[in-house]
């Protein structure tokens, strides 16, 4: 059927009866289409033998840092920048307490703290144990940070109790898989601009103005894009380029000032569906570029600063009826009538508000929490969530209109 073509599934078996599932799982992925590899704990080798599972997925099991046999190094980091999905399947109390408070003493759970791509977590164990108060905790603390949870399920357990505790079927994951990650290409043939990250303004040759975006979140919004179908050019000032995972939909320009990001916005936005202004944009360059560096001579001083070009407000003077334009607002007070006066002096059809105020989100986090205006809703507030998340909040609300 391959519904899952070639998506690149990293599966993760801990010690858990349930990890005879694992076969069948596995078997089924590869059925779908997807490209499977597998790491498995110590433990749980005891309940299912690697060469069964490397057999079954045509790779080689991964189950320790190092193997003195072939004198190779399995890249904990690698694995986890590989995966478009990391299924853990049995997810063990064990394993979920460790992950869940960030502890790291096996390959697992040093593949789970590198993972950028989504996370699920399938919890195996007795009726008791998945009803324990610290047990919830800890699938409450894995969800907060982005992750999924699929959600054991009701049957008879190894201790020959009758409950909820029993692994979710192979073929109840895959469906689970299927509907949360294969995306709808809702934007398939649409382009789409998206500018991200700051600008730095040269003062002389070494030196410039600059400030603390990460571009993280214009990031994720090109890669939500990207994943639906969207012909995305990011637009993107000089941040780390390893956050950005590359994909055939997603084109990637790296500048460094305003003026260059207008001038590459320029060529693009006339034939652009959609364009997303998600850049820290310096407000102001030095009027004068020295053209040596300057020197340490004088106790004080100045520097004379000149506007920059305002990007998104000069693409909304010659925006047409059949293009969308988003906005961000970064606030520390009077938020909501500060966003408001950008939608409108911008001609945006949302804007999309931070507030310094609020914790675990803007510049410098994975985390973001935010609030989309419109022109014709109210206000709309979101949870604090991860970027990615925060992402796909994002994508889904232009998606409406």
């Amino acid at each position: 059927m391959n519904r899952l073509k070639n998506k690149k599934i990293l599966l993760g078996v801990c010690g858990s009866i349930a990890a005879y599932k694992s076969a069948i799982l596995v078997r089924l992925l590869v059925k779908e289409g997807a490209i499977v590899r597998v790491v498995m704990t110590q433990t749980a080798k005891d309940f299912i033998t690697p060469l069964t599972l490397s057999t079954l997925s045509k790779n080689a099991v991964e189950q320790e840092f190092y193997n003195p046999e072939t004198g190779e190094w399995a890249n904990h980091v690698e694995l986890g920048l590989w995966a478009d999905v990391f299924l853990i399947a049995p997810a063990t109390a064990n394993e979920i307490a460790k992950m869940a408070n960030g502890l790291c003493d096996n390959l697992l759970s040093a593949i789970y703290l590198s993972a950028r791509c989504a996370v699920v977590f399938c919890p195996a164990m007795d009726v008791d144990m998945y009803k324990h108060q610290s047990v919830k905790t800890n699938l409450q603390k894995l969800q907060s940070v982005g992750n999924f949870v699929f959600e054991a399920e009701h049957g008879e357990l190894a201790s020959g109790l009758v409950g909820v505790g029993r692994m979710a079927e192979p073929e109840h994951i895959i469906e689970n898989l299927v509907l949360n990650f294969t995306e709808k290409q809702t934007f398939a043939g649409k382009k789409v601009l998206i500018t991200a990250g700051p600008t730095q303004e040269a003062l002389d040759p070494v030196r410039y103005i600059s400030n603390h975006s990460s571009g993280k979140m214009g990031i994720a919004i090109a890669q939500s894009f990207a994943k639906k179908g969207g012909i995305v050019t990011l637009v993107v000032g000089k941040i780390d380029l390893n956050l950005v995972e590359k994909h055939d939909n997603l084109h990637v320009i790296s500048i460094s000032s305003a003026d260059e990001m207008y001038q590459v916005c320029k060529t693009y936005f006339d034939t652009t569906s959609i364009a997303v202004f998600a850049a820290a944009v310096a407000d102001y360059k030095p009027k004068q570029i020295a053209t040596n560096k300057i020197k340490k001579n004088e106790e004080s001083f100045v520097i004379e600063l000149t506007k920059n070009i305002d990007i998104a407000f000069e693409f909304g003077k010659i925006k047409k009826e059949n293009q969308l334009s988003i906005g961000f607002a970064l606030e520390t007070d009077n938020e909501l009538e500060n966003a408001q006066a950008k939608l409108a002096k911008k001609n945006f059809d949302l804007v999309v508000l931070n507030s310094m105020q609020d914790a675990g989100a803007t510049f410098g986090h994975d985390t973001n929490k935010i609030t989309i205006i419109s022109k014709h809703n109210p206000p709309k507030t979101f949870d604090l969530k991860s970027k990615n998340k925060v992402a796909e909040d994002v994508v889904n609300e232009i998606e409406k209109i």
